[in-house]
């Protein structure tokens, strides 16, 4: 039993957990995920790493209510806990594997929507760990849907914080803030990561195409199993098949077909379109999860 220490609503329908996990804690790093489980009866929930402590075995994550499963999550309090915690899963965000000298020598800008905001801060905190100051956008629907802000006010170098309604920081979506700061304040940036979901990555990777602003994304979104097993995150990258679970969460983003990972997420949810799916992909399908047949 994985053991919860802290429980705690911070937004409407979205949860933040620290769960004592000192293996997952002590190898995990940023970009990674895991995989949690209830009890015997749960569904199987990748859930990207928000935060880590190794000196105390903890590993936070952050999720919002979408299901039956994550629906029975929110009703846990400190001191339940979890049948299964796995990870850390995936791989971790390139700036961890790259040779520091040419991180450190780059300006980087994180772009996060919603929960997303959760997989960017330890990125973020891992850049002012190494002495990066990275800038941080920010973009939630109102201001009683925005988290981590003031986790992510102390790592960032600027936070600017944007809500479509304009009930707190910028009116307007996060690609506007993009735009005036690379094209009003001549902000000038290497590499941007983007965070959110799948409609927020799209549109933000098409003006950071046209700005030549190289980008990254996380694909975590579509993740249903997290194994490569059910094939539920199976995307064209660059024309080349790829599975979000194994192959990422992160993505060069310009490369991702957003348009056809989003309509096959559409067409994934029921079993007809599951089986259709299988047929038409074969071998790159990647059955096995129990759905298909």
């Amino acid at each position: 039993m994985y053991r919860i220490l802290k429980a705690e609503k911070l937004a409407e329908k979205i949860y933040l957990m620290d769960i004592e996990a000192p293996r997952v804690a002590k190898s995990c790093q940023p970009g990674e995920f895991v995989i949690v489980k209830i009890d015997e009866r749960g569904e199987r929930i990748p859930l990207t790493i928000c935060d880590f402590n190794r000196e105390m075995g903890t590993v936070t994550i952050v999720f919002q209510i979408v299901g039956a499963s994550t629906e029975r999550m929110a009703g846990l309090k400190a001191g339940d806990g979890f049948q299964d915690f796995v990870g850390p899963l995936g791989q971790p965000s390139d700036f961890v594997k790259e040779d520091f000298e040419k991180v450190k020598g780059r300006r980087y800008l994180f772009v996060a929507g919603g929960v997303g905001t959760a997989p960017v801060y330890p990125q973020v905190k891992w850049m002012k760990a190494h002495g990066i100051q990275a800038d941080v956008i920010v973009g939630a629907k109102t201001k009683e849907l925005l988290i981590l802000e003031e986790e992510m006010r102390a790592e960032a170098g600027e936070l600017y914080i944007t809500t479509d309604d304009g009930s707190y920081g910028r009116k307007g979506m996060v690609t506007e803030v993009i735009r005036d700061l690379v094209e009003n304040q001549k902000k000038q940036y290497d590499i941007c990561v983007a965070i959110g979901p799948m409609i927020m990555m799209k549109f933000v990777c098409l003006l950071t195409k046209e700005l030549g602003l190289p980008t990254i994304v996380s694909m975590n979104p579509i993740m249903v199993d997290g194994t490569g097993m059910c094939g539920a995150c199976r995307l064209s990258v660059g024309e080349e098949v790829k599975f979000a679970c194994v192959d990422g969460p992160e993505f060069d983003g310009h490369l991702v077909d957003f348009d056809q990972a989003m309509k096959r997420q559409q067409i994934y949810r029921t079993e007809e379109g599951r089986a259709m799916l299988r047929m038409r992909e074969g071998e790159t399908h990647h059955g096995g999860c129990g759905n298909c047949d």
